[in-house]
């Protein structure tokens, strides 16, 4: 069954599945949170659409060095992109006919970008009888004859989190094999700012940096990522994008959320207390649980539950979780869950209790 690539998607979801859509759905495949985008866009909104009738920046300011500001930057060290997913079309085409090393599972978007440009992928296959953990040695030992590695921290889909000493481990080793660095760094607000490789950024300057502001700022409609490199590299990388490829509420808007310090706290002490008491509630009843940092986690049922089943039977109450069929190593027996309001978490909860007395 070729099911979407993405969370996000339900209804295509039931059309794949040849379900009936529910009534109501609640959508636990996406990541994005449910405490709405800071209020400065409700209450600014007069002002933010007077915007829509004229031409954005062509380099997306203020946004542009809003970012790079943020980061502590000049401009130069900062491009936007049309969300996250834009810039690895970029770098997909920077390493086209090359070899790039890959962790998976992994965000679909990296293999979908790189096999499109005739990219040879290499892979280094996360377990899940080791948790997940990546191993770095192993990694370092693969990137000779790499032109790029990509890794995702915190980790997409299981939330596990590498410290700053092990990334500078992986960027030391990329540089000693002339291969650059690629870190998506999409989640890495719910860890906390603390976590960023952003500081490190002129020491190494083959690392390449991407950040997405839907997540955090729930903004995803908006589509509005960026990325942090070396100001020659980025020019290389920027060449061909697309002219004003961001849009002037998107930039708008986006510079404005890098003041909500509050806001952002709020999202994560949030997110926090959802995560953890969801890992309570699945390991009490005998599920293996992923050690998240994020604003997601990754679940596994008890014993020989049918994990299709189970799936196809939260559709049909209208709770949609995310699939692994397409996650490398998880093969449709792990499920991920977006940590949504407390009382959808509270009725997700008692879904999956009914289910496991029921079978």
């Amino acid at each position: 069954m070729n099911l979407p690539d993405h969370g996000a998607n339900p209804n295509r979801l039931y059309e794949r599945l040849g379900m009936a859509v529910p009534k109501r759905i609640i959508d636990f495949s996406e990541n994005v949170h449910p405490l709405g985008p800071p209020s400065f866009v409700d209450s600014g909104w007069d002002a933010l659409k007077d915007l829509i009738n004229r031409y954005p920046d062509a380099e997306a300011e203020p946004f542009r060095s809003a970012a790079a500001s943020y980061h502590g930057f000049s401009k130069e060290w900062a491009a936007a992109g049309n969300g996250a997913a834009e810039i690895f079309t970029w770098l997909a085409r920077r390493y086209r006919n090359k070899r790039v090393l890959l962790i998976e599972p992994a965000f679909s978007e990296y293999r979908k970008t790189l096999e499109a440009e005739g990219v040879e992928i290499r892979a280094v296959q996360l377990m899940a009888d080791t948790d997940w953990k990546l191993d770095v040695v192993e990694v370092c030992a693969a990137l000779q004859g790499c032109s790029a590695l990509y890794i995702c921290n915190p980790h997409n889909p299981t939330g596990r989190l590498l410290t700053v000493e092990e990334m500078t481990t992986l960027a030391k080793a990329c540089g000693g094999a002339d291969c650059e660095l690629v870190i998506d760094e999409a989640f890495i607000d719910f860890a906390g700012e603390e976590f960023s490789f952003s500081p490190h950024l002129p020491d190494f300057l083959h690392v390449i940096l991407v950040r997405s502001m839907t997540k955090m700022y729930a903004i995803a409609g908006l589509r509005l990522g960026y990325v942090l490199a070396e100001p020659k590299l980025l020019d290389e990388l920027t060449a061909a994008a697309a002219h004003w490829n961001v849009n002037a509420l998107a930039a708008e808007i986006g510079t404005n959320c890098f003041k909500e310090e509050a806001y952002r706290q709020e999202v994560q002490r949030s997110a926090k207390v959802e995560r953890e008491e969801m890992t309570a509630f699945l390991r009490s009843h005998g599920c293996i649980v992923t050690d998240s940092a994020v604003n997601f986690l990754v679940f596994r049922l008890p014993g020989d539950c049918d994990a299709e089943k189970f799936f196809t039977d939260m559709l049909q109450t209208g709770i949609v979780l995310r699939h692994t069929r397409n996650f490398a190593g998880m093969d449709g027996e792990w499920f991920r869950v977006g940590m949504k309001t407390p009382e959808g978490m509270a009725e997700l909860r008692g879904a999956i209790n009914a289910w496991l007395e029921a079978n």
